[in-house]
């Protein structure tokens, strides 16, 4: 009868543990001062750094976490870099999407400057998107600001839902 007694009770106990390891949310990977160089052909494509990285990939709808900001910096053909930088950012596995959050920044090639407090990256389609507040500094002195938008990561298409700013025009006499 004591070993029944002692068999019910360690089985409890057993529950209750696998009850506890099932609630903690902890990363099956943890990574720290990453530099991670995509390339393509022979030719860097890409260049990510972050200070901590928290991999969630065991998790049904799998995603990583940098907590502790990230800088990525996208190389086209011409060799020509720009750069984006987050606070923090978590990336999606299964659904190429990129949310960088906390004083997002990116900074093109020729010198457009975005900035806002989160920003949506849909890497499969290369768009960009947020329904934030924006603002954008051109090298020529143009500014624009608004409350959402949505681009092609190249900014070639750019919609704005509600902006204002200073546009420079040159005078052609």
């Amino acid at each position: 009868i004591l070993f029944i007694a002692m068999l019910f009770a360690c089985e409890s106990n057993l529950n209750e543990v696998n009850k506890y390891n099932q609630e903690v949310d902890v990363p099956q990977g943890v990574a720290k001062e990453i530099n991670l160089f995509y390339t393509d052909s022979g030719k860097v494509k890409a260049n990510l750094r972050g200070k901590k990285m928290l991999d969630y990939s065991q998790e049904e709808f799998a995603y990583r976490v940098f907590p502790n900001g990230v800088e990525v910096d996208f190389f086209d053909s011409d060799s020509t870099k720009n750069t984006i930088v987050a606070d923090s950012a978590i990336v999606y596995s299964n659904t190429d999407l990129i949310d960088m959050r906390h004083n997002v920044k990116i900074v093109t090639s020729d010198s457009l400057v975005l900035t806002t407090n989160q920003l949506y990256w849909d890497t499969s389609k290369k768009w960009v998107f947020t329904d934030r507040d924006y603002k954008i500094q051109l090298s020529n002195g143009t500014q624009n600001q608004g409350a959402g938008f949505d681009a092609d990561q190249d900014f070639k298409v750019f919609n704005s839902r509600i902006n204002t700013g200073v546009q420079v025009l040159e005078d052609e006499d």
